[in-house]
């Protein structure tokens, strides 16, 4: 809520504009039924015409665990204070002698107070002043009936009758899935066709995307497949919009007898014919299939939007049952995972300031300090400001020129005074066993803290036994992983052997091992990467051919797209004994994503997709996407998975991604063994490119020639949970 406050029985709230908003009443398991009891009864005082949603959570029988959800409107608001009855009998499906809690949800209008009191179960044959209810959408929680729910709302709000509900065609939740994988939510092809100057999901709010225009020939569709609207009770598509005054547009629905997006009836209807007129504020907005003549719903393949006349955003995109209704998005707390604090006793090693930023070129230790290309970074003053636009972009200062013993700093802190953001990692570098940058992996590995978390009052306290690395090869500090633009200025980064007065220590969350080599000696692993689906028979076959075993990273939601034979293809790789592990659901700079809630979908959704479409499997390998990683990645997906992770990146690179569409693809080769020389053990490739595919067999062959013994890369890192040998 914006703003929440209750006073003489009586709760006053005005819900945010981003349509998320909710309040929620638990209570012990309630035998309404048999105690007499047939309606739930409130008042209410909400804007004229408004509306909103009630969600009834019960169980199974009062101390069963977990609660199933069923919704009914909240319509016929008349801006005054009424009383609303919805008989428990709305609710289809739900048990009236186990109910746990209600949830109001949907409301229609943010610019309003909205006040509720007298929350009561009713009996007797009192009228409903609401209009009919809803058809209820079960939704299985585990969930106990005394604790607060972790999800308030489900993914729909019917508002029809009959057993119709909302049917999502995008929520608009991961820009990676636009516009990398070009999916919907029905995964089915989505874009823009390089039309629109951007694409941004996420803006203005949560669950929207904002379509900036090229020109006056910019236009974006979504594919239906082939969906019989008529048969399952969808009269229409709604999706909230936001426009300038006099803004315009048109909607062009698709059918075609055969199902065939490409052979289909286009009718195009514009906004002014469908009676939209936009404000500069977000409204819900409908596009019913009656508007549209000739057109088959029974067969419906596309809706394209065109003729835009300005920038636009969408909200989240549905079939609508009856005369309107609107698809409400999920809104749940990402779970905060293990959170105490530690005790912070002084150290016995004195103070050894390791930047005060004086210069540009080196450090107070008079080591290398410095940015990657594409960050910007100014010194001014004895002060660094650093401005990323990045996840990938790092600043580092180095403790050495190669190896360095910090082991007796164990007991001491880094500490580093800052202005501004602390949307970042600060990582420890820790050098390989010769402390050789000659030899691959260098760095050999480094762990993650969370700046944000040790962050107060313009300091930065971490103790450095939070850095599990190995301290006797320490290198330096990285301050990395940036995932908002928002600058931060750096005054000092030095190690205290105490910490502020009033500091309070955070408990170290688990982050993982990150490998770049394998542990087992003499071993050697192929890791590759999606492709395309049109080269992975070729892969099996060279890899068959050639006698080895390898491990794929499988982003998640290409398998559930039946056009891309995928998940036949992971099948038949496990069936013969390979590793597959897990690559995202769609594809994001995993650390660049703006929050916990949006980690954790792709996490989340990548489990249960692999679970689901490759034979129950559950593995804690994971490679992230363009080797973009950070604190935040590391913490939520050992918290998504429940164990410590192998984040697994690479130390033989064939820069497939930099060579494979050139005039010179065989430096692919040269790539490859200029790392197996230096050492490296552990590859990335991707099956994405004919040429990549044509030298996969020499790439083998160049390794079995080291001596080495192949393997999967659980194998290589001495899983005692991997097949053996």
């Amino acid at each position: 809520m914006t703003s929440i406050s209750a006073n003489n029985g009586v709760l006053s709230f005005k819900p945010k504009s981003n349509g998320a908003s909710y309040f929620y009443e638990t209570f012990p398991c309630q035998t309404a039924s048999t105690s007499g009891y047939n309606s739930v009864q409130f008042t209410i005082k909400g804007p004229a015409g408004g509306s909103a949603s009630l969600e009834i959570q019960t169980q199974s029988s009062c101390g069963a665990s977990g609660y199933q959800s069923f919704y009914a409107p909240i319509t016929g608001l008349t801006g005054n204070t009424q009383i609303i009855t919805i008989p428990l009998s709305s609710f289809s499906g739900a048990n009236a002698n186990a109910i746990t809690g209600f949830v109001w949800s949907g409301f229609s209008n943010s610019n309003n107070a909205w006040e509720l009191s007298k929350v009561q179960f009713g009996c007797g044959g009192a009228a409903s002043s609401s209009s009919g209810p809803s058809s209820t959408t079960s939704v299985s929680k585990e969930a106990t009936s005394s604790g607060t729910p972790t999800t308030m709302i489900t993914s729909t709000v019917p508002t029809a009758t009959g057993t119709c509900a909302p049917l999502l065609i995008d929520d608009w939740t991961s820009q990676s899935r636009l516009t990398f994988l070009f999916y919907n939510a029905m995964m089915l092809p989505s874009s823009d066709d390089a039309t629109m100057q951007s694409l941004v999901v996420g803006q203005p709010a949560k669950n929207r995307v904002t379509l900036n225009r090229k020109d006056a020939g910019s236009y974006f569709y979504s594919q239906l497949g082939c969906t019989d609207a008529k048969k399952s009770g969808y009269n229409g598509i709604s999706l909230r919009i936001k426009a300038p005054a006099g803004s315009s547009l048109s909607v062009e629905l698709d059918s075609s007898a055969s199902c065939d997006a490409g052979a289909a009836v286009a009718v195009t209807v514009t906004s002014k014919d469908l009676g939209w007129t936009f404000d500069g504020t977000e409204k819900l907005y409908t596009i019913p299939f009656s508007k549209f003549s000739n057109l088959d719903p029974s067969k419906l393949t596309t809706i394209l939007f065109s003729g835009f006349s300005t920038n636009m955003s969408f909200g989240p995109m549905a079939f609508y049952c009856g005369s309107t209704g609107e698809y409400i998005v999920t809104t749940s707390a990402p779970p905060a995972g293990p959170s105490s604090t530690v005790a912070a006793p002084a150290g016995s090693q004195p103070t050894l300031v390791v930047d005060k930023f004086a210069n540009k070129d080196s450090n107070a230790l008079g080591f290398w300090h410095g940015g990657d290309e594409g960050m910007t970074t100014t010194y001014s003053g004895g002060k660094l400001t650093i401005k990323s636009t990045d996840a990938d972009y790092s600043f580092y200062t180095q403790i050495s020129g190669s190896c360095t013993d910090m082991s007796k700093y164990k007991d001491s802190y880094l500490h580093i005074a800052y202005s501004g953001s602390t949307a970042f990692t600060v990582a420890l570098q820790q050098h390989n066993s010769k402390c050789d940058a000659q030899i691959a992996p260098y760095p050999e590995t480094w762990d993650s803290i969370e700046a944000s978390r040790y962050a107060k009052d313009g300091h930065i306290y971490i103790p450095m036994s939070h850095f599990k690395v190995e301290l006797t090869r320490s290198i330096g500090f990285a301050l990395k992983g940036f995932y908002k633009a928002d600058p931060v200025t750096l005054s000092v980064i030095e190690i205290v052997p105490s910490v502020a007065q009033g500091t309070i220590i955070p408990n170290k969350l688990e982050t993982g091992d990150l490998v770049f080599a394998c542990k087992r000696p003499n071993s050697f692993a192929f890791a590759i990467d999606d492709g395309s689906p049109e080269y992975a028979q070729e892969v099996m076959k060279i890899v068959k051919e050639e006698n080895i075993k390898v491990t794929f990273f499988t982003v998640g939601a290409p398998l559930l797209d039946p056009s891309t034979n995928l998940t036949n293809v992971y099948r038949e790789m496990q069936s013969q004994g390979h590793q597959v592990a897990l690559h995202s659901q769609t594809h994001p700079k995993m650390e660049g994503l703006p929050d916990y809630s949006s980690i954790d979908w792709e996490y989340n959704e990548d489990i249960k997709t692999v679970e689901k479409q490759l034979n129950g499997l559950h593995t804690n390998y994971f490679r992230p996407p363009f080797g973009n990683e950070g604190a935040r990645m590391r913490q939520r997906l050992a918290q998504s998975l429940g164990a410590k992770p192998t984040i697994t990146m690479w130390s033989v690179d064939v820069e497939d991604w930099l060579w494979a569409e050139t005039n010179t693809p065989e430096q692919q080769l040269t790539a490859f063994q200029r790392d197996v020389d230096k050492g490296g053990n552990l590859v990335v490739l991707h099956y994405l490119y004919p040429s990549t595919v044509s030298y996969l067999r020499q790439f083998i062959q160049k390794a079995k020639a080291t001596g080495k013994q192949l393997m999967r890369v659980d194998q290589c890192m001495m899983d005692p949970n991997a097949p053996p040998l």
